[in-house]
Parts: structure tokens; sequence; C-alpha cells
């Protein structure tokens, strides 16, 4: 409490020595909560709009690297909570005092931004799925022919929002009216992949539950992994309904679209992202190790093939 109380006292500071040093009264502040990722984009679009400010909160698991990153980009950044559900209410109640204090009309104001939860990032996600769609259908045919379409999508869940837009990009695809790209996207698995101690996914599908009406949510009582990235201890609903959507599709007819759940240890996402970067000269953070596990680790890359091969993938 003692730590939240000095915290909003820096912000009210800052913010006055903003407002006295160069604020105008149209300029606004976007608020957001970040693992780090979120933030970078939030600060990239920010800096570049006139009139535009960001103030990004981070909990306290976040990378220097990454605080330091998000201060040079222009973002006041305040490292509060211990995982991202404690700096995202921070966030929050921030944005809301910002709104109280604006209700006579003048001044700048401020607006929150989620890092997953809403509708216009899951259809900026979900545009992955058309350039995948758009690139196979470009791909040269061979002979014997063979039919141009997607086994599987592997994906890191943390929130759910990019997990939100890849189920609309194939929905969008599977009932455009364009039958070669309905194709491309007919039977797809889409796998949601986490690692152990931050697996909010997996809780809440796993779910008994959740059945197939109102989707529930289950919350995590802490973020115990390595991947912090991934630390939301709840996903959004959102998620839930759009994951039994998909695999009831499946269910009902005989395409084969499924939806798996695949949690691999903090050990075999390091060791994933080793792997990756010996490969492919690139270095990414275990929280993107998660979704490259499957493919990496005997363990779950026998699992995933069975699975797929079993199912006609």
């Amino acid at each position: 409490q003692q730590q939240q109380q000095q915290q909003q006292q820096q912000h009210s500071t800052s913010s006055t020595d903003d407002d006295n040093n160069n604020a105008t009264p149209s300029r606004m502040k976007v608020i957001s909560s970040s693992g780090g990722n979120a933030g970078l984009a939030v600060t990239t679009v920010a800096r570049n709009i006139p009139e535009m400010d960001v103030s990004v909160v981070v909990p306290e698991t976040t990378k220097s690297m990454v605080v330091e990153k998000l201060r040079s980009l222009g973002a006041e950044v305040t490292v509060f909570g211990k995982n991202w559900d404690e700096a995202d209410g921070l966030a929050r109640r921030w944005v809301e005092e910002a709104k109280e204090g604006d209700g006579d009309g003048g001044g700048g104001s401020a607006v929150y931004v989620s890092p997953f939860d809403n509708p216009l990032l899951w259809t900026g996600h979900s545009t992955v799925i058309d350039e995948i769609v758009t690139q196979m259908l470009d791909l040269p045919s061979s002979s014997p022919p063979v039919p141009k379409k997607i086994g599987a999508v592997l994906a890191s869940v943390g929130g759910g929002g990019l997990l939100c837009g890849i189920f609309e990009g194939i929905e969008r695809n599977y009932f455009g009216g364009d039958a070669a790209r309905s194709d491309v996207v007919r039977g797809t698995k889409v796998v949601a992949c986490e690692t152990e101690g931050a697996a909010s996914f997996a809780a809440s599908f796993n779910n008994h539950n959740n059945g197939k009406g109102k989707p529930s949510t289950v919350r995590l009582e802490g973020i115990t992994s390595v991947a912090t990235s991934l630390g939301a201890l709840e996903v959004t609903p959102a998620v839930i309904q759009r994951a039994n959507r998909h695999k009831d599709r499946g269910e009902m007819g005989d395409d084969g679209d499924d939806v798996m759940s695949y949690v691999c240890s903090d050990a075999e996402a390091v060791g994933a992202c080793a792997n990756f970067a010996k490969d492919h000269r690139m270095l990414v953070e275990p929280a993107c190790g998660a979704s490259l596990a499957p493919l990496y680790s005997e363990r779950l890359r026998k699992k995933l093939l069975g699975e797929l091969l079993e199912e006609g993938g």
C-alpha cells in the first residue's frame, strides 16, 4: 500500500510538472500496462502522434533493458507490482483519476490502452492469418499436386490477444466468400502454447465448468514462470469463447478444426530459444520459446505430431 501511495504521488507530481512545462489544453495522455512488448508498441505509435504523451506501468519482473528502451522512446515508465495484473490495476486507477479531474471539461484527458483485451488489437493480430493464406496461395503448384492448407498454427498465449486475432483471421478467411482462401484455413488446428506457472489459458480452457455457453475463466494465484511476458493471471473471456467456437466447428463438421492446449516447462521454453537462435541466428525471449517448444522439445514434438496425424493433419 505504501508503495502504491508513493507511485501515485510520483505520477501526480510528474503530471503536474508536465502540465506546467509543456502541456496544452488539448494534450492527451495514453496510459497502458505491459510486461514490456505491448508498452513498446504503444510508445512507438504515440510518439508519432502530435499532442500525445504515453505512460506505461510495468511490473517488477520487467527487465531493466525493456524499461530503459521504453524511456528512450519517450514513455513515462512506472515500475509497480509483483505481476502484470497489479501494474494494470494502477494504470486503470490513474485513468479514472484523470477522468474525475477533467470533469469540468478543461485540460487534457487520459485514455487506457489494454495490452491484449481490445477488439481493435485482435483485428490487427488477425491479419497474420491473411498474410499466411496469401503466401500459401502464391506458392508454386507441385507435382503431384498437394492441397495448400494450414495444418496448425502455434501461438504463445499471455492474456489472449494474439490468439483472439488468430481465431478471427481464420473465421474471416473461412467465411469470407473466397473458396480458395476458405480451403486453406479449413481444418486448421490452433495450438495455444504456455509455460508452467503462467498457463492461464490452459486453466480456463480445460475448466470443465466453461461448457459450451457463456465462457468462464480461471484466475491463477500468481505467476511463477520465467516467461514473464505471458504473466496475465487471467485471460480475456473472449479467447475462451472463440476457442470453443473453433473447436465446436470442427466437432460439428468433418474438416478437423481443433484447439490444443500445450504447456511446457521453463527449461523447454529456454531450450527452444537456444536451438532457434542456433538455427536462425535470432534470439527470442522465453515467452516466444513457449510456442517453439512443441517443435524443439522431443517430448512435445512427439505429442504434437501424434495428435496431428491422428486427426488427419
